[in-house]
């Protein structure tokens, strides 16, 4: 099959699609359960983002099948069949399952969802769909969201079923819908938002009958529900060209209804307004801190990139000299990150971290050009905690300027602030910098019961190691009676 960045019009057409049947081969899974349907009498299709992706040579173990089954009658068939069964689903028509099997000398764990054929829309105040089933594959195609995901292989015969072109927009790397646009997004506003993830994901276009229509419907995001954006978004930041999705949001307006800080960087410039305004800098702060992942895509990373600047537009300030300053909008930009997350319903682990990566990430310039002291690389590190590697990405991908001596000299200092941190951290423990004395030994020494005065004692022996570096115990204990006598 040809690979995502080999499609085009001439090596995928209408005229060859019956060909490309065969090759959305999965068996023996698809092929076994298919059998099994028809057995009982219905008929299993292979549909929408499992064939798009085996026509684009990436399908994975993910398989996505809909069927005139009713979902009572798919779990009879698949209970005795499948590794394991769920059905989280079962109320909008799915359900879940996993099959372990052998292909070749692999041994494979599909995760496979069957769906009934079904039709469904929003009205104007819910946020849950209503299900209604279907009775042909067609009529389920139409309701799906976009042409390159309403294509289907009927098994077992796998006869390739495209009603509404979808295999010729792949050609063309476009998203269209395969009713009207209006339609599509009235059935699911999500959809809107599908749009922009899926044109990051696979770095398609959208048609501009469907970008109109994501202009003209933007209000309508309204009814869904925070999860489901922030999967959706989640998905879009995850993806490989996420500013072309997020571009494409804020063109169409929606995300004034998902992110508005982001358009707000619109109209904004940076600290170095010669080159660039504020949300050009995100969007490159974004794509560079991509580049800098060693991992796979971070989510955390690349929210805090998406987010780090959203306190500028609030704290900008004219300067008398014609300068813009953005005084502490680190500051004002972690709260509001904070506030931003979780209305989204982030969890609150996730909302602390890329809140404390947006409070950091300007602390590197706040020590200025000079060597960096022991005492400021234990708080720089002591501060980032378990988010250092993190931040060191952020702060690194936070330099856009054109400027390439500025830029070699920023990066180089930040080099030199790594290796100072290297090297105290082969002298001391700095991932996990404490006192000299522990609680219990302050209480023993100062002859106190535990109460607010240990707290203090340990806040000072704390300052001091981080000030001084490893004391010992005799030190500290004499630096901790020095201490409490001077409060007596």
């Amino acid at each position: 099959m040809p690979n995502a960045n080999e499609v085009s019009p001439s090596v995928l057409n209408r005229e060859q699609s019956p060909a490309v049947s065969e090759p959305l081969r999965v068996a023996p899974v698809a092929d076994d359960l298919a059998r099994r349907f028809q057995e009982a009498g219905f008929s299993l299709a292979l549909v929408g983002g499992s064939v798009r992706d085996a026509l684009l040579g990436r399908l994975g173990n993910d398989l996505d099948f809909t069927t005139d089954a009713r979902p009572q009658d798919v779990l009879r068939i698949l209970r005795p069949w499948a590794d394991a069964v769920w059905e989280v689903g079962i109320a909008f028509g799915t359900v879940g399952a996993q099959k372990d099997a052998r292909v070749g000398d692999v041994d494979r764990s599909w995760q496979i969802e069957v769906t009934t054929y079904r039709s469904e829309a929003y009205d104007r105040t819910s946020r849950k769909p209503e299900v209604s089933y279907g009775d042909s594959i067609e009529e389920d195609l139409v309701r799906r969201d976009f042409t390159v995901n309403a294509m289907a292989v009927a098994l077992p015969e796998k006869v390739f079923i495209d009603p509404y072109g979808g295999l010729d927009d792949l050609a063309a790397r476009v998203l269209r819908t395969p009713g009207t646009p209006e339609e599509s997004f009235s059935d699911d506003p999500l959809r809107m938002m599908r749009a922009a993830r899926f044109a990051a994901q696979l770095d398609f276009e959208v048609a501009p009958e469907v970008v109109k229509a994501m202009k003209d419907m933007a209000g309508r995001l309204g009814i869904v529900s925070a999860e489901r954006v922030r999967d959706e978004l989640n998905k879009l930041v995850l993806s490989p060209h996420p500013r072309k999705g997020l571009s494409l949001l804020v063109e169409t307006g929606l995300a004034e209804h998902v992110l508005p800080e982001l358009p707000a960087l619109r109209l904004e410039r940076d600290e170095h307004h010669r080159h660039k305004d504020v949300y050009d800098h995100t969007l490159i702060v974004l794509e560079q801190a991509m580049a800098l992942e060693s991992e796979g895509p971070d989510l955390t990373l690349r929210l805090a990139a998406l987010l780090h600047d959203i306190g500028k537009p609030r704290t900008r300030r004219f300067e008398k000299d014609g300068r813009v300053s953005f005084h502490h909008h680190e500051v004002v930009g972690a709260k509001m990150t904070k506030k931003r997350m979780t209305a989204l319903k982030y969890s609150n682990d996730l909302v602390k971290d890329v809140s404390r990566l947006v409070e950091l990430h300007l602390r590197f310039h706040g020590y200025g050009t000079g060597e960096w002291t022991d005492s400021a690389v234990r708080r720089y590190v002591r501060d980032a905690g378990p988010l250092l590697d993190r931040l060191h990405k952020l702060t690194r991908s936070d330099c856009t300027t054109r400027n390439k001596r500025k830029a070699l000299a920023l990066s180089r200092a930040y080099d030199g602030l790594e290796e100072r941190i290297a090297q105290l951290q082969e002298q001391e423990e700095l991932d996990a910098i404490r006192p000299d004395l522990d609680g219990n030994q302050i209480m023993e020494i100062l002859g106190v019961r535990p109460g607010p005065a240990v707290g203090q004692a340990y806040k000072h022996l704390l300052e001091l190691r981080l000030e001084n570096g490893p004391m010992g115990r005799d030190a500290a204990a004499a630096a901790l009676k020095e201490w409490w006598a001077a409060r007596q």
